[in-house]
């Protein structure tokens, strides 16, 4: 039950490729958690079950909030400003309105899981139930973003707005926006 999160970071001037990376870590924490999904049940919160929770955890809660609010803050309301331009996809209002909905129901959902991927971390069994629906919604969710939001976003957005962006993305890290970590 690998989890790589050590993929380096592109920098902070270039937004966007920053968020697919952090979609590509979000879609390994949810292969780790399919995985440990099927896991418990058979083998119980073993040392590898402990390890694959403990790794969860620590994802979700430093670096999942700032993800959603990097979106939700930042790039969704860039991306409204220009819904009137010619080239802009004629969907993207109600795109943005239906990811941020999701990033709350996601959180919710989060919520629901996070008690039993403390118990497993701790050593107990615990049936991660809801975690199957969960996952799906997260993939859909992701999905929508690269496949529709994120191509939208690296063809509309200028360099100063992609430097604003980045630039709140890092902020809100406590980081250099010249950072590549």
């Amino acid at each position: 039950m690998n989890l790589q999160m050590n993929e380096p970071l592109p920098g902070f001037d270039r937004p966007v490729e920053v968020l697919r990376a952090c979609h590509r870590r979000l879609r390994g924490c949810l292969e780790t958690l399919e995985r440990l999904h099927a896991h418990v049940p058979e083998h119980g919160a073993d040392a590898e079950a402990q390890a694959a929770a403990q790794r969860l955890l620590k994802y979700f809660h430093a670096s999942a909030p700032h993800h959603h609010a990097d979106e939700d803050e930042d790039l969704f309301p860039r991306l409204r400003s220009l819904g009137d331009q010619p080239d802009c996809h004629p969907q993207l209002p109600d795109w943005l309105d239906r990811l941020t909905a999701e990033h709350e129901t996601l959180e919710n959902g989060w919520s629901r899981l996070e008690p039993d991927l403390l118990d497993i971390a701790e050593g107990r069994d615990a049936p991660l139930e809801g975690a199957a629906e969960w996952i799906e919604q997260y993939r859909r969710h992701l999905s929508l973003e690269d496949e529709a939001v994120l191509p939208l976003a690296e063809h509309l957005l200028d360099a100063d707005q992609c430097r604003a962006i980045g630039e709140a993305m890092a902020r809100r890290r406590d980081l250099d926006p010249e950072s590549h970590d």
